[in-house]
């Protein structure tokens, strides 16, 4: 592969430098791979704090060596406008020259300019990935049924006849492929997510354990529990996993919470906690590795999120809650999966889990022996590829 050129086109969401979502991973680990690596996408990135800000950069190259090309959006300069297009995409592309073209998010009126360019280059080999699902998309009957099963499903079908693998993140975004889209079955695949192979020596290096438990008073041979992102509606089972936490009979078991939390949890958030329950707020992107690295257990109550796969690339076993598709991170014993969201379910869960020290080594062993394998994105950026 060394010497030839991909161009990803991040139409659908913000490419921000130093995240670690599917489009900064899949190119940092092509360009480790020996590919010249363009990324082709919007001004719009997230800060440090998730807000959605304007990055003036046109044309550069990040700290990946990944070339980053950003357009302006046609009409009114929004983001959010679901219909957008971009200014001078065909010439973009067009003067990069790819071998290879890989397309992140299948609903894009884009998709008419993408196929434009593939039909005048039929030897450019083109793979796209999906990562709506019912989580996240067609949530009501106008989303579901105009919008993903008309228009949506009619720009993702352009793209057939010129795409040689449709990817799903999740086994439930394989299935969205497959029944909203009716992409070909035999077209579509498992891709998942996963997580940065360098970062991970640091994260669960012994330093970086022994000073974020300094920094919050947990002691070393506390048994310290993690969970993080954004706490909203769809994640208010935060609170009953910090309500868990004080009631356990067990005061060794501590729990760390960050993240932004919407105004209207704030004060149920606010009042759990305690000596065992520490709120930190929101803390760095680039440090969210470093704090699962240096738990225990790390829970998850509420709504998928990508730390989900990135917490079992670093080995360490999790409770979470079970959604229909999302199951993929459970390589044998290394998840046990809540069903109710209540605190008497989490508290029984916990107790399962901490409470024998067979059932806690050999869902670590799973997830240390399987996991950082399965989820490394050195490996998912080879699959992508089909090597």
């Amino acid at each position: 592969m060394s010497g030839k050129k991909i161009v990803h086109l991040s139409l659908n969401s913000l490419f921000t430098d130093g995240w670690s979502y599917q489009d900064q991973m899949l190119t940092k680990f092509h360009k480790k791979m020996g590919l010249s690596v363009t990324d082709i996408t919007s001004h719009w990135i997230n800060d440090d704090k998730g807000n959605v800000i304007w990055d003036d950069r046109d044309d550069y190259v990040n700290d990946d060596g990944v070339h980053v090309v950003r357009l302006k959006i046609k009409g009114k300069e929004s983001f959010t406008n679901k219909f957008k297009r971009f200014e001078g995409l065909y010439e973009a592309i067009e003067k990069e020259n790819p071998d290879i073209m890989f397309i992140h998010g299948v609903s894009s009126p884009e998709n008419t300019t993408i196929v434009k360019y593939l039909k005048a280059h039929p030897t450019v080999v083109a793979y796209a990935d999906n990562h709506a699902d019912f989580s996240n998309s067609g949530t009501n009957w106008f989303s579901k049924n105009i919008l993903h099963k008309i228009v949506w499903r009619h720009y993702a079908k352009l793209l057939v006849p010129h795409i040689k693998k449709f990817y799903g993140v999740m086994p439930s975004r394989v299935d969205f492929l497959r029944d909203i889209y009716h992409i070909p079955t035999e077209k579509t695949e498992l891709l998942v997510m996963g997580v940065d192979d360098d970062e991970v020596k640091k994260a669960l290096a012994v330093d970086t354990r022994a000073e974020i438990r300094r920094k919050y008073n947990i002691e070393d041979d506390d048994i310290l529990v993690m969970t993080g992102g954004k706490i909203d509606m769809a994640k208010k089972q935060t609170v009953n996993l910090m309500e868990a936490i004080n009631k356990l009979d067990n005061p060794k078991v501590k729990l760390i919470v960050f993240g932004s939390v919407v105004d209207e949890l704030k004060d149920a958030v606010n009042a759990q906690c305690s000596d065992r329950c520490k709120y930190i707020g929101w803390i760095n992107s680039a440090e969210t590795l470093n704090y699962y690295g240096a738990s225990d257990l790390v829970i998850f109550p509420g709504r998928h999120s990508v730390f989900w796969e990135q917490v079992v690339g670093i080995g360490k076993p999790m409770i979470c809650k079970y959604w229909d598709g999302t199951t993929h991170v459970d390589l044998g014993g290394n998840v046990k999966f809540l069903y109710k969201d209540t605190v008497e379910e989490l508290t029984e869960v916990i107790n399962t889990v901490l409470g024998s020290e067979e059932v806690f080594k050999g869902m670590q062993e799973v997830a240390q022996s399987k996991g950082m394998e399965y989820f490394s994105y050195q490996q998912i950026a080879r699959k992508s590829l089909e090597l």
